[in-house]
């Protein structure tokens, strides 16, 4: 059965997962790579923080969909 997602869940998964990626990078100290603004490790920080609450803010609309179809069914 094909599952389908909310837009704003998919949006919100893939920007922060797009934000983790360069916070992580800048954790480990290659951030410099990137931008010279990643050089300081809380800049990277900054990013995990924001990463980290986008993936919260997308469960609410997946956590929402899986409540009206249990509501449904």
């Amino acid at each position: 059965m094909l599952r389908h997602y909310p837009v704003s869940f998919v949006v919100l998964t893939a920007l922060g997962v797009a934000s983790a990626i360069p916070g992580f990078i800048s954790l480990l100290g290659f951030g410099a790579w990137l931008h010279p603004v990643l050089d300081d490790p809380m800049a990277g920080l900054a990013f995990v923080v924001s990463a980290v609450a986008l993936l919260g803010s997308g469960a609410f609309p997946l956590a929402i969909e899986k409540l009206k179809e249990d509501e449904g069914a």
